[in-house]
């Protein structure tokens, strides 16, 4: 059970996942994307609450602007699991790889399917997209969050 200040982590990470996601909606969405609110899939290394604040923050950002139902479900399910899982693995550099895989997998599969295109090159696009955010961006936060920690 979450105490209040982690709740409040948690709905701040949601917060901050929709506010990134919507400011930065032409990159954040479709095919092709570089969602800058990804950078936060990394955050489970370090606080156990911000696996709920980013489920919810990639259902209403995916409510907001996604594609569909299928983005609705599909794509807060699979970032529920990269968090999960990257929260699992908080002490291995394969916490890293958790939401590259996951959502190049998942998102892949049905923004292939949505808009008529071959898997393996929307894979490669959502794989690209994730694997330059989070390797930046996301080693960028995690490095600046275990200072003020």
């Amino acid at each position: 059970m979450m105490n209040q200040k982690k709740l409040m982590k948690a709905a701040v990470i949601a917060a901050i996942y929709v506010v990134l996601s919507v400011v930065f909606q032409p990159i954040s969405y479709g095919v092709i994307q570089f969602r800058i609110a990804e950078a936060l899939t990394v955050l489970p290394i370090l606080y156990a609450e911000s696996v709920w604040g980013l489920f919810v923050g990639c259902l209403l950002a995916n409510m907001i602007g996604g594609a569909g139902v299928m983005d609705v479900v599909f794509g807060s399910l699979a970032t529920l699991a990269a968090a999960w899982l990257t929260r699992r693995f908080k002490d291995s550099k394969a916490a890293y790889v958790f939401p590259v895989i996951i959502n190049a997998v998942v998102v892949g599969a049905y923004l292939a399917y949505l808009f008529a295109m071959p898997y393996w090159s929307v894979f490669g696009s959502v794989f690209i997209g994730e694997a330059v955010v989070i390797g930046t961006l996301g080693v960028i936060l995690i490095k600046a969050a275990q200072r003020i920690q």
